[in-house]
């Protein structure tokens, strides 16, 4: 089933591993768990206001490791400010360089505004794509959110 989340988010991501951020495999990473892939920027005042939101569940879930990962999407305007947003988010990204996969993510799930959560099953089937709101009224205490 990984092998889906694979086609959509390409055959790696980028992880932060002691502090160190390295490019890891999707599927071992994202395999059997609930995953939000999350379209934000640094640049965007609802995201910035979401996003601790979002790093206060994942972190009472247990950092996610087990059971929830989240894999960050940018519509940063540029690198720099990518990896400024990023050292603030305690998940996965796709990487800032693969443009193109960003832009395919965004027409797939027809994103037109961020901040947006889309989740999937452990099945890698869509939740919701309505994860900022139902994740924002329902906390970690409605994990996996189904």
């Amino acid at each position: 089933m990984a092998e889906d989340l694979v086609q959509l988010l390409g055959p790696t991501l980028l992880k932060k591993v002691g502090g160190v951020i390295q490019e890891v495999p999707t599927a071992a990473e994202l395999e059997g768990k609930v995953v939000g892939i999350y379209f934000s920027a640094h640049w965007c005042p609802p995201c910035r206001g979401f996003t601790p939101i979002l790093s206060d569940i994942y972190n009472d879930l247990g950092t996610g490791e087990d059971k929830f990962q989240i894999v960050f999407v940018s519509s940063d305007r540029n690198e720099q400010a990518f990896d400024d947003y990023y050292k603030e988010m305690p998940w996965m990204a796709v990487p800032f360089s693969d443009r193109k996969r960003k832009a395919d993510l965004g027409t797939k799930f027809g994103v037109s505004g961020i901040p947006m959560l889309i989740l999937f099953g452990e099945d890698c089937k869509v939740i919701t794509k309505d994860g900022r709101a139902l994740v924002s009224n329902k906390g970690a205490a409605g994990f996996p959110w189904k």
